[in-house]
């Protein structure tokens, strides 16, 4: 189950991190390193942290966004150590780990890491279905990244080496398919004039938070894709009705 969970680092500053990141995930039995952007990579001193474990560093993926980094996968978990504006469940880094070993037989796994210097941006969260913290020293609580990789991945080793957990039942959607569903949900609901050019709003943004958030099962998926089609073919219908009278 291990190996369908994958290590996402977006635009890492400093390949020495990346380095250290390798090892962390060798060390924990994650073999999965996604790179988004790196601002150096290949690199000798992101070989040299990695030590025993180049063979994770060079089977890396690297891509250019977040998204492509993602549309695979069922699950998607942000790390951040603030509070944001919006709703996302939030879960510890125990509690983490036991989620991605309960989903990890059904599909792909992202646990989601942002820059050392700021974390995440609020949109590369809210592509997420839930955001992690890790506890610590409320006085001091900020780790740096490899430090909160490391943490994670022992975390996900331990959860693994745990009695056999309830596995998760339902069957999920990839992020690649909530995607197509919000163009559809967008097309629609502005042919409704639910949306208008003139003021838009944040409904499409929270519309998305709300579905990311409440990860409706592949089934269900479906049948909200089947409504909206149905509305729309109401609404071609009605128009070539007025059109005829």
């Amino acid at each position: 189950m291990l190996s369908n969970v994958r290590i996402v680092l977006i635009n890492t500053f400093h390949p020495g991190n990346i380095g250290a990141a390798a090892r962390a995930m060798k060390n924990m039995g994650l073999s999965q390193l996604w790179l988004v952007d790196p601002r150096e990579y290949p690199s000798e001193e992101a070989e040299s942290r990695a030590a025993g474990a180049k063979d994770v560093l060079d089977n890396a993926t690297v891509v250019g966004t977040l998204k492509e980094a993602i549309a695979d996968c069922q699950l998607v978990i942000g790390t951040s150590a603030r509070n944001r504006t919006f709703d996302l469940p939030i879960l510890d880094a125990r509690r983490c780990a036991e989620k991605i070993i309960c989903e990890a037989p059904q599909g792909e796994i992202a646990l989601v890491f942002g820059r050392e210097t700021m974390g995440l941006l609020n949109e590369e969260l809210q592509l997420c279905n839930f955001h992690v913290y890790i506890p610590a020293n409320p006085e001091y609580p900020v780790l740096n990244v490899a430090q909160a990789i490391q943490l994670m991945c022992y975390e996900i080793w331990m959860a693994a080496q745990s009695p056999v957990k309830q596995r998760a039942e339902s069957e999920y959607p990839r992020q690649k398919e909530m995607e197509l569903f919000y163009t559809h949900l967008e097309t629609v609901i502005r042919a409704t004039s639910f949306i208008i050019p003139q003021h838009e709003g944040r409904a499409m943004t929270k519309l998305k938070r709300y579905f990311n958030r409440t990860r409706p099962e592949k089934a269900e998926l479906g049948m909200l894709r089947g409504i909206l089609t149905s509305v729309q073919e109401t609404i071609e219908n009605l128009s070539t009705t007025h059109k005829k009278d």
